[in-house]
């Protein structure tokens, strides 16, 4: 009887230290393989930004971005070239507008723009009323930049134009054409071409949405 209880004791020890084991093998907490063959690829060495890297031709562990890659939140590159007058003039944008948005292009106008063109876009910023500038900077109001092509003025704020230099730093793409729009927008309300970037309707669809659905609704007709 005391050899059958000692045998079942030690089975049950036996049990509970082979479970243990293999617990142990299974957790994440178990670092140690056992022989490693070669530990310097098993264990990745890692550096810190900003140190010497043996690996990379400039020895720098800071590397750029993969050519052609978008930060997150960031929009697609407009591909449009310095230079390219021709393809200036023909630009657009599918971005369409809300009355938020507008506001919105009119606050970064003033900040980056007023200073110069004015806060009426008439190009009585305060720079040129100083007397700092010996030119007047271009007043949006005028004949000149009435009908003027949306891209040109897109080219204007992406790259630079005579004294004014690029924005492209301070504004996104999508805040310039947001700049774009207030300026369109203003233009269009003082004998300008009629405004063609605003989000639309009542019901807060967007123009094209709009468009869409009446191209459905008669296309639904003809059937």
């Amino acid at each position: 009887m005391m050899n059958k209880t000692k045998g079942i004791v030690v089975g049950v020890l036996m049990t509970l230290g082979f479970g243990l084991v293999a617990c142990n093998q299974n957790s994440d907490l178990h670092r140690n393989p056992g022989r490693v063959y070669a530990p310097d690829m098993f264990y990745s060495r890692a550096y810190d930004a900003y140190t010497y890297n043996p690996n990379f031709a400039d020895s720098q562990s800071s590397r750029l971005p993969v050519p052609g890659a978008i930060a997150m939140g960031h929009e697609l590159p407009d591909h449009l070239k310095e230079g390219d007058t021709i393809a200036y003039k023909t630009f657009t944008t599918n971005f369409r507008f809300n009355e938020d948005e507008m506001k919105e292009g009119k606050r970064l106008f003033n900040i980056y723009c007023a200073i110069c063109h004015g806060p009426n876009l008439d190009g009585q910023g305060p720079l040129f009323a100083s007397g700092k500038f010996a030119a007047m900077p271009a007043n949006f109001k005028d004949a000149k930049y009435l009908h003027m092509p949306m891209g040109q003025m897109y080219a204007g704020v992406k790259f630079g134009k005579n004294m004014m230099g690029s924005y492209a730093s301070q504004l996104d793409t999508r805040q310039r054409w947001m700049v774009i729009a207030y300026i369109k927008k203003t233009q269009s309300e003082n004998g300008g071409d009629a405004f063609t970037l605003g989000a639309a309707t009542s019901t807060g669809n967007s123009i094209d949405d709009t468009t869409n659905k009446v191209v459905a609704a008669k296309i639904g007709k003809n059937k």
